[in-house]
């Protein structure tokens, strides 16, 4: 049994949480504003705190912020309805315990409020971070409301001002380099965020970009140069393909780590450096130690934090959003007026596995829209072989539809929303109305169906 502040200007949300809450146990209070709840933290310390963003006379980020510079300060769940991604991340940042999005999952609200409990008791608290960074172009790139992207945003949020080493995996085009980039800029780091490839430098120059060089160093070296690890200062360096790293450098960067010191080529004066390390890689690390070819010792210095970010085929459910963002930002860049993609070709596109993830999709759409002659992208312009999807749609489906038959239509010109609609719609027939098969289908949670039904007004006892 705990005592719960539910902060909620909704009254028919707040009723029926708080009775909820009253089935588990709970003694559940509610405030419908910042300034009634302020009051009620004068009065008594809740075990926990359930926390509305949009209230009438503020926002809840800052009674969060409040909250957690107290000492013993209870955890703070967002429970909010705002689709904003970076909210997530700057909630996280201030020292949420988690964030659960409305309409919310009672079992999901269930598992992360015990969670937060046994956490408080254990004395076991995220860490507060204090400070809101701005908002940065970068987060415009990471795309999506599926679960996946969510706990990404809460990920970012928690590590962003730790300045621990963050291994980031994955296949190739999943956006390795976007969040590292979104890891820095929420950091407290006055630095420059600086990219290194390590597959696209011999390395011999590769040693020469990372630490720098002394003139005369080798042939060529005409002048001084800084190294990376020099010009981030206390900022953040980037290692992308970490996999390719030679074994001789992998030496000298572990040296980094430890004792955050290294010499430029051809030098003897010793130099510090405090930049913070973020890696990526597509290898399997823990193989290629096995098989001598990856230092263990470096492998778990840089492994502190890991994020493996998922391939674009697991989070189907965002492909809309995806290729709405992408279609504006090549609209901008190549000054095209692509507005839509027919049924046939979001058929094409929905059945296909890709395989390079969202670079390969984003390739697919520059493709299409610089051949595309009007505002819509039909099959056509794709470059997708029919036969690269047939059997793909059918399996996600369940043999509803299949693309290859939909490459010989004539294009029907509707909206991504209209597109989604329909898919929706004829999977929920397929299944008789079962959710979890439809969900399982649709690769969403059973919330995200029910809003769906919902926002299109779908009727079981309808033929709409």
């Amino acid at each position: 049994m705990a005592d719960i502040l539910i902060v909620e200007d909704d009254e028919v949300f707040s009723r029926l949480l708080s009775m909820h809450l009253e089935d588990l146990g709970h003694r559940p209070q509610v405030a419908r504003d910042l300034a009634q709840a302020r009051d009620l933290l004068d009065q008594f310390t809740p075990d926990a705190v359930l926390l509305d963003q949009q209230l009438p006379d503020g926002y809840g980020m800052d009674l969060l912020k409040e909250i957690r510079g107290e000492k013993e300060a209870p955890p703070v769940i967002m429970v909010t309805g705002i689709s904003d991604n970076t909210l997530v991340i700057e909630a996280m940042k201030a020292g949420a315990y988690d964030f659960v999005r409305k309409p919310m999952d009672e079992l999901e609200l269930d598992t992360t409020l015990e969670n937060a409990l046994q956490s408080h008791r254990l004395s076991r608290k995220v860490h507060a971070i204090h400070s809101a960074a701005e908002e940065v172009v970068t987060l415009d790139r990471i795309v999506g409301r599926s679960p996946q992207i969510t706990r990404l945003l809460k990920t970012i949020g928690s590590v962003a001002a730790s300045d621990a080493s963050v291994l980031i995996t994955g296949e190739s085009g999943t956006g390795k380099e976007v969040v590292a980039r979104a890891i820095h800029h929420h950091s407290e780091r006055n630095g420059l965020f600086l990219p290194v490839n390590c597959s696209a430098i011999v390395e011999n120059l590769l040693e020469s970009e990372l630490f720098g060089h002394e003139k005369g160093a080798f042939t060529g070296a005409d002048r001084r140069k800084l190294g990376k690890f020099e010009l981030a200062a206390d900022g953040t360096l980037f290692l992308d393909e970490l996999g390719e790293l030679p074994l001789g450098l992998q030496a000298k960067l572990l040296r980094v780590l430890q004792e955050g010191t290294f010499e430029r080529v051809g030098g003897t004066e010793v130099l510090h450096t405090q930049a913070r390390i973020v890696a990526a890689t597509n290898r399997d690390l823990e193989a290629m130690v096995q098989e001598g070819r990856f230092r263990e010792d470096l492998y778990y210095r840089l492994n502190v934090v890991n994020i493996t970010l998922p391939p674009l085929r697991e989070r189907m459910e965002d492909l809309p959003l995806l290729i709405e963002h992408l279609l504006q930002r090549i609209n901008q860049r190549l000054h095209t007026r692509v507005r839509k993609i027919s049924e046939a070709a979001w058929r094409v596109m929905n059945g296909y596995d890709w395989p390079g993830n969202v670079r390969e999709l984003e390739n697919v759409l520059t493709r299409a829209a610089v051949l595309c002659r009007g505002d819509t992208i039909t099959p056509d312009l794709l470059g997708i072989e029919s036969s690269a999807v047939a059997g793909q749609a059918e399996a996600r489906t369940g043999g509803v539809g299949t693309a290859s038959g939909d490459l010989e239509e004539k294009p029907e010109l509707v909206s991504l929303e209209e597109i989604e609609r329909r898919h929706v719609k004829k999977i929920l027939e397929y299944t008789r109305w079962h959710k979890g098969k439809t969900c399982e289908i649709l690769g969403i949670s059973r919330p995200a169906l029910e809003r769906r039904i919902r926002k299109y007004g779908f009727d079981q006892s309808s033929n709409d």
